[in-house]
């Protein structure tokens, strides 16, 4: 498996990331132990959780297939987030200094780890200065609790603002955004995606198969992700453009989830895309994404079907 570098750093992942969300919802632990067995035997280093993720026990069922051994932990490129709490207490969320603390320190003990190789802030907030931020995520690395910083959800200005006040306290500031980013959502082409090339930040795009309208959502294979009113709806408002993409993927002899995973994987600011599989025949199915090579008429086919913003900014707005 050809490994990347994260963004600027030299931390070697996998063009794939291991999502987690379902571990303990529609995965159960056992399942989601053979789903992490099978990705790290297939070179897949790179683990993404969240301390939100099933009511914190997603970051449990991690950590006890870290103490099942054979350096399953020294192995894997660990990544968590902080932001969100489940609590009424008013310092339980967001990126105080006080919560990130307390949070990360939750975080380590849930995943029987003595450090975090990505720690990533959730989501923006507004209401605590960078420089308290920044404060606590510092200190956090230089106690080998964190390696390195990461953000999700942030607007391109948010990427800019973050590096900037990093660089201010000399600090290596943001490795990472994760962004919602796939053919049927490509708004983050605007700004964010050219905020994190210019500024060496690797993307590791979340929902890569819209939500499984990207995963052949019309075949008969698709039944199953049809049966929300939600998914319903949303095939109704696309369905011509989900005809001609599955028609597409039927010519080029790939399943469309394997398509959309491939055309993420030949984006140029794109490191990994996060793959949340709930059995071992999705991680299969991601697997072989990356051995599909579209060629540019394929893309620009694609282009065709999935129109992108308009461009990078301020292109897209001014002319």
């Amino acid at each position: 498996m050809d490994h990347r570098f994260l963004g600027r750093t030299g931390l070697r992942v996998s063009p794939l990331c291991l999502g987690t969300m379902n571990f303990g919802g529609s995965a159960d632990e056992a399942t989601g132990h053979r789903i992490m067995d099978a990705a790290l035997d297939n070179g897949v280093n790179f683990v993404d959780t969240a301390d939100v993720y099933a009511g914190n026990e997603t970051e449990r069922i991690i950590g006890r297939w870290f103490a099942t051994g054979d350096r399953r932990r020294e192995r894997t490129v660990l990544a968590t987030k902080v932001y969100g709490g489940r609590s009424d207490w008013p310092n339980d969320t967001k990126l105080s200094a006080k919560h990130i603390r307390q949070a990360c320190e939750d975080s380590l003990r849930r995943l029987q780890t003595d450090h975090i190789d990505l720690y990533q802030m959730h989501h923006v907030d507004r209401d605590t200065p960078w420089d308290e931020i920044w404060q606590a995520m510092d200190l956090l690395v230089q106690q080998g609790k964190v390696l390195y910083v990461g953000s999700s959800n942030f607007a391109g200005w948010h990427v800019v603002q973050a590096i900037e006040a990093a660089r201010g306290r000399h600090s290596v500031g943001l490795v990472s955004e994760q962004s919602l980013y796939n053919l049927n959502a490509r708004t983050v082409e605007l700004e964010v995606l050219p905020a994190c090339e210019a500024y060496g930040v690797a993307v590791l795009p979340w929902s890569p198969l819209g939500g499984g309208l990207l995963a052949g959502v019309l075949g008969d294979a698709g039944e199953g992700r049809r049966s929300s009113e939600r998914t319903q709806q949303a095939v109704e408002r696309h369905r011509d453009r989900l005809e001609a993409w599955e028609a597409l993927c039927a010519e080029l002899g790939h399943e469309p989830s394997q398509v959309a995973l491939a055309w993420l994987l030949h984006q140029p600011a794109v490191t990994a895309p996060i793959i949340g599989p709930r059995t071992l025949e999705q991680v299969d199915g991601g697997l072989a994404a990356l051995d599909i090579t579209l060629d540019q008429a394929t893309l620009d086919r694609l282009d065709e079907i999935f129109p992108g913003p308009g461009g990078a900014a301020p292109e897209a707005y001014a002319w």
